[in-house]
């Protein structure tokens, strides 16, 4: 089965909404600095264009987690595959993600970066699909909501293809001639 991608949202689109979230941060942190943590893969494109954007004092860090449990339903359980390197205690952080679905790894990962000690923690999101979500998690910043559709591009993969793409676009899966 082969597939092709549509664009949903275009390289100046994406480019635009990061330098006005880049900007809503930079306001909302005036006079503080803000400490990004980057959940790995997916994100790490929007972090570093997002970092770029922003004025007040950033420093970065990174995490990988993973879901895992039974193929057609999630445990809930969240296992930490790569750690932050550096303590939070005291710090503002805010949680950079690809994309938001269904809920269940944020709404942990949130909780326990706020145990830990940061004087706060908000979600920053490229793409938010409010619709396939289960658990209530607050996302303070976001790119854009978009529909239910397997999107790749700027970070989001599919089978470790299209990250580099400059845009976000929709898989589309050709059917084989019959």
């Amino acid at each position: 089965m082969a597939e092709h991608v549509e664009v949903l949202l275009s390289e100046e689109e994406v480019d635009r909404r990061i330098r006005e979230i880049g900007e809503q941060i930079s306001r909302d942190y005036a006079g503080k600095k803000v400490h990004l943590v980057c959940v790995l893969k997916g994100a790490s494109f929007f972090m570093c264009e997002l970092a770029k954007r922003i004025t007040v004092p950033v420093s970065l860090d990174f995490m990988s987690v993973s879901s895992y449990g039974g193929d057609t339903k999630s445990s809930g359980v969240v296992k930490i595959v790569k750690d932050l390197d550096e303590p939070l205690t005291d710090r503002h952080v805010i949680v950079v993600e690809d994309i938001v679905d269904s809920g269940r790894t944020l709404s942990y990962l949130l909780e326990m970066l706020r145990s830990r000690g940061a004087a706060d923690v908000k979600l920053c999101t490229l793409l938010d699909k409010p619709d396939r979500r289960v658990v209530d998690v607050r996302v303070d910043y976001t790119g854009f909501q978009i529909p239910d559709a397997f999107v790749v591009g700027y970070g989001l993969d599919y089978d470790q293809k299209y990250r580099n793409l400059p845009y976000i676009g929709v898989v589309n899966f050709d059917s084989p001639a019959q």
